[in-house]
């Protein structure tokens, strides 16, 4: 009676290995059975939006005089900016900051002593927002004669943006997806093979790169603000079935 029960178990035991040996053979042989590719996309666009700023800012022992002299260096950029074509709406004045100064005094053998109060600087920062990339590219270069007025301005370099991103990466995508399933159509058929159902996708970093530049790509994503002609790109990994 033993030597049945033995027989029995050991009869089970080698069914069940062999259900598992089939079924991690089957699911070895299917998971061989698929394609993984990257697909990307390209596409050369010109920024629609500028972004230029410039400060400029004011001494004086007296709050009260430094006030009113930034205010009006602030009125001579205002009419500046207007008369070279640029709307008020496009105009955007920073609030004003203060910043007390001071001197170190010193004592006769160097040693400092403390300090002397010796006036106020006043800073504010005018900004502008324009899709008329060149006039304000224009305004960016000639904008310091007003230097020549006692203005103390510091012009900073233009930076470019793309208001409608969202309908490029849309259609980048596409292009990635279809240059993805190209690719695994073709090495599928170089190898007598036949692509089957999309089994997962994922889409890779967004880059935006200045066009002819030597950037490069990042796994954060570079997003180029300096150049106004770009180039956009974007992979798509895609795995498919090979039937």
């Amino acid at each position: 009676m033993r030597n049945i029960i033995s027989a029995i178990i050991f009869a089970i035991a080698i069914i069940l290995g062999s259900f598992l040996i089939g079924k991690a053979y089957t699911y070895k042989f299917k998971k061989q059975n698929s394609i993984s590719v990257i697909g990307s996309a390209d596409y050369n666009f010109t920024s629609d939006l500028i972004v230029w700023s410039a400060s400029f800012e004011s001494s004086s022992p007296d709050l009260k005089d430094a006030y009113t002299k930034l205010k009006n260096d602030g009125l001579q950029i205002q009419n500046y900016l207007s008369s070279h074509n640029i709307s008020t709406s496009e105009i955007i004045f920073s609030s004003i900051t203060i910043d007390k100064q001071y001197d170190n005094t010193y004592n006769a053998e160097g040693r400092q002593t403390g300090t002397l109060f010796k006036g106020y600087k006043l800073h504010q920062t005018v900004k502008i927002e324009s899709r008329n990339i060149d006039n304000v590219e224009k305004i960016s270069r000639d904008i310091t004669q007003l230097i020549q007025s006692g203005i103390e301005l510091n012009s900073e370099e233009p930076l470019y943006y793309y208001t409608k991103l969202s309908n490029l990466k849309i259609n980048l995508l596409a292009k990635a997806s279809n240059d993805a399933y190209n690719r695994a159509n073709t090495i599928a058929g170089n190898t007598h093979g036949k692509i089957g159902s999309l089994k997962t996708a994922s889409m890779g970093i967004f880059q935006i790169t200045g066009q002819y530049s030597n950037e490069t790509f990042t796994s954060m994503g570079a997003f180029n603000t300096n150049n106004k002609n770009k180039t956009a790109n974007v992979t798509v990994r895609a795995e498919f079935e090979i039937n």
